[in-house]
């Protein structure tokens, strides 16, 4: 098969370099497209061999916003439950156990006997809460007769699905929010000989029919022609070498010289001792609005498109600063993971940071040679996770290796920034703790805790129904939820809950992990007092509810990052996400864990962003589950996510649900975590952890 990218990469000009040896251009797309190849390639081989399971996908294109497509994806039929086979689930490490059976999704023919609840129509009963009395459309609950699993859905094992299982569970960086601003823009660096152009956006192309290779490295001149006016360019050139920023009309041409009216905006970017870094040049099409007899753009057309411009210079100037600076040295690049890192004060008396405060007193900064490497724990598209030992010591770590090659291919370089300084914050009982951080000369390192009951996915997967009791849903949920809370609370926006990300502690509870996806912002505090009617004002003083504290990331983020299956429909769409996308994979989180697959999963990629965009909210009657929890699920899955429980109130709104009714959330670590069928550290006959697959210890040996 063959896939066209050469209108999108950079092509030969991917090996241009900077005096500072990193790639000219400001973002690397070889490897994304290699990566998009790859996955088409995959659904093109399903489709051959199941042309029937896979054609409704064809169609369907999630990525585009609404007003790019006329085009709308077929309402995907009834999903299958898993009721009547213990079937294996899906796998996060490509395919070590039996694949889950295949959820259909193609429309019955027959008309469905099943019953149906419909919620709408419920009284409330005395005592009731709001939350168990609003309940929408599309709240549908399937009988029994609608959980039957036909033959053909069954998956088979086979090389391709095991690529498609391991696809599916992992975390995907599409886009920069950069990349995601659908305007015709370019960005140059004027400290670059003849200030070249170092990034372009696709509208852009799409403007002036250049491919990406024919423009990165350019000057804008290639853009003038006949009737472009010498003194607008002066004006440009003035703005440039003044370092100041200029809107004006000129008219530009096309590759194919097809001329156009172009409202330009130039704008300079600078850092944080005022030093120019970048110019922003913004153009917006407005031959539509010339008028004939001057042969000029209308005013109106002039002052509306100027400031939409500059709004989107703006949002530029913004998106742009999420990446590093592309003239940094290599050096500076990894300068903050070779920092010492300082205990935090609910942390400095356990064993673990009293063994590394010890290395730390004898002068010597810790490194790759304090460790001794015990076994691989798990590899990811930029590095690996090793269990260590400090040397010297009993004390067992997890350590992060990234390949430093792999991350400036993959554009990862701000993301490990990020994560590095986002574990540096944490000090809460249901996240990890930062150790230690160094580099060597091929890989950056973190040293974090390391947790014996592994990963909830794989506590799922022991399970003899693949499922949790509803009792432990809430327990680790609701865990869960206070983790969310201090990450919000310190502004961060966590984007990938799943429960690969769950890990399990020794004294059964848990903590997220993996903040390679994972946004840090502002965050403001705030004390929301409950509004009371003046007329109940009297009745209500003796028992009057306390203050609500509430504290969200302030600034929205458009990166098109995630795990397939648990993204929300707002990064999906490019509409811009806030913390509410951390509701949303709670609630697709709790459908797993209840049910044992993900409510809108798809067989490519296209058909699940389809369904999370379209597909109604389906509860199986296969397995039992009580009206709460189902109405928490239902109001964390709002596709609008200003209806999103967590959204007005933050954690305290998902707190305050009928759910977690019980729920001492003061001393929520001191609950005794439920029994489950099979516990979390099983007999060493039954544990398979320890076989390590091979692929693994090459990952090691290249590490250590």
């Amino acid at each position: 098969m063959q896939v066209e990218v050469s209108k999108h990469t950079e092509g030969a000009k991917e090996k241009t370099l900077r005096p500072n040896g990193l790639p000219e251009s400001l973002i690397r797309y070889d490897a994304r497209q290699k990566d998009m190849a790859t996955n088409s390639v995959t659904e093109l081989v399903e489709a051959v061999k199941r042309p029937r399971a896979l054609s409704e996908s064809t169609h369907s294109h999630p990525f585009k916003r609404k007003s790019e497509s006329d085009e709308t994806p077929p309402k995907p039929g009834r999903r299958m439950s898993e009721n009547v086979v213990a079937s294996g689930r899906r796998n996060s490490e490509g395919g070590r156990r039996n694949s889950m059976q295949r959820i259909s999704e193609n429309p019955e023919n027959k008309p469905a006997k099943s019953s149906r609840l419909s919620f709408m129509g419920m009284k409330k009963k005395k005592g009731q809460s709001q939350d168990e009395e609003s309940i929408e459309d599309g709240f549908i609950e399937y009988g029994e007769e609608d959980d039957e699993i036909s033959d053909r859905d069954e998956r088979p094992e086979s090389v391709d699905d095991k690529v498609r299982q391991k696809e599916m569970r992992k975390g995907m960086d599409l886009a920069t929010t950069l990349e995601r601003i659908e305007k015709n823009f370019v960005i140059t660096d004027p400290r670059l000989p003849d200030n070249p152009i170092i990034f372009a956006s696709d509208s852009f192309l799409e403007l002036t029919e250049y491919s990406r290779e024919e423009i990165l490295g350019r000057n804008c001149r290639f853009l003038q022609g006949p009737e472009t006016d010498p003194t607008t360019v002066k004006k440009i050139r003035a703005a440039i070498d003044n370092q100041t920023e200029v809107t004006v009309q000129l008219i530009n041409y096309t590759k194919s010289g097809k001329k156009f009216w172009n409202i330009f905006h130039l704008q300079p970017m600078r850092d944080q001792k005022g030093e120019v870094q970048y110019f922003i040049g913004v153009q917006l099409d407005g031959s539509k609005h010339v008028e004939p007899v001057r042969n000029v753009i209308e005013e109106v057309a002039v002052k509306e498109g100027e400031e939409l411009v500059k709004k989107t210079a703006v949002n530029i100037d913004e998106a742009v600063r999420e990446l590093p600076d592309a003239n940094m040295t290599p050096e500076d690049l990894w300068a903050n993971h070779s920092k010492i890192v300082h205990s935090k004060p609910h942390r400095k008396d356990s064993p673990s940071w009293k063994a590394i405060q010890k290395v730390l007193e004898s002068g010597e900064q810790i490194g790759l040679k304090h460790f001794r490497p015990v076994k691989p724990l798990g590899s990811g598209d930029t590095g690996s996770v090793h269990l260590v030992e400090l040397n010297g010591t009993d004390q067992l770590f997890a350590m992060k290796a990234m390949d430093k090659t792999v991350m400036l291919n993959r554009n990862k370089v701000h993301r490990a920034r990020a994560e590095r300084e986002i574990l540096d914050l944490l000090d809460h009982p249901f996240l990890p703790a930062l150790y230690a951080s160094f580099q060597t000369k091929t890989h950056i390192c973190l040293i974090t805790d390391y947790y014996p009951g592994g990963e909830l996915f794989m506590l799922l997967d022991r399970q003899p129904r693949k499922v949790l009791k509803e009792d432990a849903v809430r327990f680790y949920a609701a865990q869960v939820v206070v983790a969310l809370e201090y990450l919000h609370c310190q502004g961060i926006i966590y984007r990938d809950l799943k429960p690969e990300n769950v890990l399990i502690q020794g004294n059964g509870d848990i903590s997220l992990t993996d903040f390679d996806l994972s946004c840090l912002t502002s965050c403001r505090p705030q004390l929301l007092i409950p509004s009371v009617d003046e007329k109940k004002k009297k009745k209500q003083q003796k028992s009057q509810q306390s203050p609500i504290f509430m504290a969200e990331p302030m600034r929205a983020s458009n990166s098109f990052v995630g795990t397939e299956e648990y993204i929300a429909p707002e990064i999906i769409s490019g509409a811009g996400h806030t913390s509410a996308v951390d509701w949303w994979a709670l609630g697709i989180l709790m459908y797993e864990m209840l049910y044992g697959y993900t409510p809108f999963r798809g067989k490519t990629r296209q058909k699940t962003f389809a369904n999370v965009l379209q597909k109604d909210l389906k509860f199986p009657a296969s397995i039992p589950a009580s009206l709460q929890v189902k109405q928490l699920i239902f109001r964390l899955l709002q596709r609008d996510p200003k209806n999103r429980l967590g959204c007005l109130e933050g954690a305290n709104e998902v707190k305050n649900h009928s759910f977690f009714k019980g729920i001492n959330w003061a001393l929520i670590r001191c609950t005794t975590p439920p029994e489950l069928e099979t516990p979390i550290f099983p007999g060493e006959a039954e544990n398979g952890n320890n076989v390590v697959d091979p692929e693994l210890e090459d990952l090691q040996t290249n590490v250590f």
